[in-house]
């Protein structure tokens, strides 16, 4: 009769210590894979770290906006995926041998998790790409229409967003063809409660569209007390901050039904002056007109080629008016008002050289001598 064969000791030594510790649920004979799969995640994160980092070496080297925006986007949701992954089929192990009902959770638990670490990535791909389009042209020196850039990127943020809700109660067990529906029945009771919200976001998209203006750009409106530098564009309203440093913030709707300038995209400041001297220099006007359009035409401010006039223009109660209209070559306010008092004094010294004097409102009374009664 053969003999049983005897346990290791090594073996029998560590079935005592778990029935010693209560800890009998380690001699299993499925717990070396389970740890063997937690080895194997480890090894794999650091892994995917190392080269990662050596990608990530590499893709700084190049001008492109996508290769080290992919990377640095995928380094923290890849080392969560392999750690859910690996974690989920541990846990898959232990349940076909202890038939727990509490693990009939992990399949769910894993998909959702899959879904966030993508949904995860590509919102940080977003993020940096942004980011990198934004250097880039920073550091070429190119305009950079800030408006579109943000706007492009919240909308691809909110389908990402969406799509990703969809997927999820898909996964869970939803039918999204009964959610998309009772989306378009309450999106019409929606829509009557949240008009005003509807109506901005669609301001605010017609904004993004059309750019009439972009952030940083000057505003103002005729039709409201509206004027100062654009700071921030969002779905709902746009903050402007006033020139007396205090922000105004305006709903998108608005910016559909009002007339918006924007100074900031003019191409020159015009110079408009009315200027009138005393009817007893009547005969010295054609003179002060010719020498003041010779002032203005050899005027190194002065955009000769934009309309020009100086011309004698009414026959005023008080004065002889002559008109003044042109455009100077810079858009800047202050440099402007410099250029526009050197050309007033300029006129004003061509008008004293001609001994005439400027006008201001006076009256003239004539007394009529009538004959004595006798």
């Amino acid at each position: 009769m053969g003999q049983h064969q005897q346990p290791a000791p090594a073996i029998r030594l560590m079935k005592e210590i778990t029935d010693r510790f209560g800890l009998a649920f380690l001699d299993q004979p499925w717990l070396p894979h389970v740890l063997l799969i937690v080895i194997a995640a480890v090894t794999l994160s650091i892994v995917a770290r190392m080269l990662l980092d050596r990608a990530e070496r590499l893709a700084d080297q190049t001008q492109t906006v996508w290769d080290d925006a992919v990377i640095h986007a995928a380094a923290r949701p890849l080392r969560v995926f392999i750690w859910l992954v690996s974690l989920a089929y541990a846990a898959h192990i232990v349940q076909i041998h202890t038939k727990s009902d509490i693990f009939e959770f992990v399949e769910p638990t894993r998909n959702m998790g899959v879904i966030v670490c993508l949904s995860w990535f590509l919102l940080l791909l977003i993020n940096n790409v942004v980011r990198n389009i934004i250097f880039l042209r920073e550091a070429k020196g190119e305009d950079i229409d800030h408006t579109t850039i943000d706007a492009l990127s919240k909308l691809a943020r909110l389908t990402v967003l969406i799509v990703a809700a969809l997927v999820a109660m898909q996964t869970l067990g939803f039918s999204i063809g009964g959610v998309l529906a009772f989306g378009g029945v309450g999106g019409i009771a929606i829509g009557f409660a949240a008009k005003d919200i509807l109506a901005n976001f669609f301001g605010g998209l017609t904004i993004y569209l059309d750019r009439p203006f972009t952030v940083g750009e000057w505003i103002r409106s005729p039709d409201k007390n509206i004027e100062g530098t654009v700071e921030y564009i969002s779905w709902r309203h746009t903050r402007i901050r006033g020139f007396n440093a205090n922000p105004i913030y305006v709903p998108n709707a608005l910016f559909t039904t009002i007339v918006v300038e924007n100074p900031t995209r003019m191409t020159n400041r015009r110079i408009k002056e009315t200027i009138g001297i005393r009817y007893d220099d009547l005969d010295k006007m054609e003179h002060i007109v010719t020498d003041v359009k010779t002032m203005l035409r050899s005027h190194p401010e002065i955009d000769t080629d934009k309309t020009l006039i100086v011309a004698f223009d009414e026959f005023a109660a008080s004065s002889l008016n002559f008109l003044i209209y042109t455009f100077t070559k810079t858009r800047e306010w202050v440099r402007y008002h410099e250029i526009k008092q050197d050309v007033l004094l300029k006129v004003a010294a061509i008008i004293a050289g001609y001994g005439a004097e400027i006008a201001f409102p006076t009256q003239t009374i004539h007394l009529q001598n009538t004959p004595e009664a006798s």
